[in-house]
């Protein structure tokens, strides 16, 4: 047996999901057609600019690794090459912080596929790596550069998903 109380709610509820709206609320809808849209979120807005001045400050911070695993003397560089590597490699861990805080929400289905199609692409610089490591391994010194690659292939892959969520919610083609 189904309680009094139980039945009662259910009529009360499909009683609600049917109700019409009231004379007032068919009127204010015809009077205002076209209101006015909910303002524009700052993460929408400032998605895109900072997804691509991230990257753009990602692939700088990675000549610093690069030019390292290649010089014979790294004694030889001026101080402030070091206060410089460091100084962008926090600029780029403060960008992906920021872009995970702002873009982290907006990873659907789409963004998660396009992910996925990176990673399967970005995977094979390992293998390139290693081909490198092969062929030019006498040439490179790795304990120079391969702390630098390795956290940089680290923070690529770990914030891809949202930094590809903020390009595209703040390309202006979604809402």
């Amino acid at each position: 047996m189904v309680p009094d109380h139980f039945s009662r709610y259910c009529n009360r509820r499909i009683t609600l999901m049917n109700r019409r709206p009231n004379t007032n609320e068919q009127t204010n809808m015809r009077a205002n057609p076209n209101p006015t849209p909910p303002a524009t979120d700052p993460r929408v807005r400032w998605g895109r600019p900072m997804a691509v001045a991230a990257a753009v400050v990602f692939f700088i911070s990675s000549a610093f690794p690069v030019v390292a695993g290649l010089s014979k003397n790294t004694e030889a560089f001026p101080k402030w090459w070091g206060v410089l590597d460091v100084g962008i490699a926090f600029v780029v861990a403060f960008l992906a912080i920021v872009i995970l805080a702002l873009a982290q929400s907006n990873v659907d289905k789409q963004v998660e596929d396009a992910s996925y199609r990176a990673y399967r692409i970005l995977i094979h610089g390992i293998f390139a790596m290693l081909i490198v490591f092969f062929l030019f391994g006498d040439r490179i010194i790795w304990i120079n550069c391969l702390t630098g690659f390795a956290w940089r292939a680290w923070l690529l892959l770990y914030c891809l998903p949202a930094w590809l969520a903020a390009l595209k919610k703040g390309s202006g083609t979604d809402s």
